[in-house]
């Protein structure tokens, strides 16, 4: 039987959502909502859905959700999804609050639900393949750079685009966070726009994470570096490059995965999560730990 998914918010990302969930297998696309009624009523007559501009409307035909609003308003609508019993994907960050992301992840736990953030660059096949290479890093560079485009400003670059990084980091490391420092400001909006972060961690690895929401370019980068040997991962080609020690020279090599596409891997994971009632990559408990360790970054930042 089909699961029946309906997305709230169909702007930029969320007409992704809308494309990728009409195409799945097992998957009916029931419809969309969005205040902005041309938009919603573009998606229906492109993918054969229904549109609603109230989301209550969308919820009770639905057995699960997708949330691609703005971040401030993830909690309010996360709840109804969650009351009316149906399994939820929310884009990151899962909200704006510790005490707003508890409240969901307790109602989805109460009623036994699904409950996925979108942390994007987990089902990036150059992060995948890179896992296997990655033994008790020392020190991990991230660049998450990108033009002034004007989405993205209802929170700080920090929840905006670190936060991926953030993720990232934390799953990599596995180990206590000892110490936080961390620099920035806002130069286009009255948000953070630029941002560069230090952490430390109780097993000695250390991490420098920039986020900018103002570079001239578009730029997507992680280094991982371990004894004798460290590794390049650019999100954006999907290649991964292992440089090593080799007598008295430094080699590489390359490592260059099937290529796929990140967000549909992710939302057909979350459908496979539905149907066999199996626990996320990223559930809410996950994201709200990247979740605690932004927000103290955002209050260093704002003394």
């Amino acid at each position: 039987m089909s699961v029946r998914v309906g997305v709230i918010g169909v702007g930029y990302l969320g007409e992704h959502h809308a494309r990728i969930f009409s195409g799945l297998d097992g998957v009916e696309l029931v419809g969309v909502a969005d205040l902005d009624c041309k938009k919603s009523g573009g998606i229906e007559r492109k993918y054969g859905c229904c549109s609603f501009s109230a989301y209550a409307d969308l919820i009770t035909a639905c057995d699960a959700l997708s949330i691609v609003t703005p971040t401030t308003t993830h909690h309010a609508i996360a709840m109804d999804c969650l009351k009316a019993g149906k399994d939820l994907f929310i884009e990151k960050p899962i909200t704006e609050s510790l005490d707003e992301a508890s409240d969901i992840i307790e109602a989805a736990e109460k009623n036994n639900l699904i409950l996925q953030i979108g942390h994007l660059e987990r089902y990036n096949p150059a992060i995948i393949a890179a896992a296997e290479l990655i033994h008790d890093p020392k020190f991990i560079e991230a660049e998450r750079l990108s033009p002034f485009l004007g989405r993205g400003i209802d929170v700080d670059v920090t929840l905006d685009l670190m936060i991926h990084d953030i993720d990232i980091v934390l799953s990599m490391v596995r180990s206590k966070l000892k110490e936080i420092r961390a620099t920035g400001g806002s130069i286009m909006t009255g948000k953070i726009d630029v941002a560069k972060a230090w952490l430390e961690f109780e097993n000695g690895c250390k991490a420098l994470i920039t986020a900018s929401r103002i570079a001239p370019e578009k730029t997507r980068k992680l280094r991982i570096y371990q004894k004798d040997s460290y590794i390049s991962i650019d999100y954006q080609t999907q290649e991964v490059r292992r440089y090593f020690k080799k007598a008295t020279d430094i080699s590489f090599d390359v490592l260059k995965p099937e290529n796929k596409e990140p967000l549909k891997e992710e939302l057909s994971d979350f459908i496979s999560c539905v149907q066999n009632r199996r626990r996320p990559r990223v559930s809410g408990k996950e994201a709200m730990v990247a979740l605690e360790v932004v927000l103290k970054i955002n209050k260093m930042l704002r003394v």
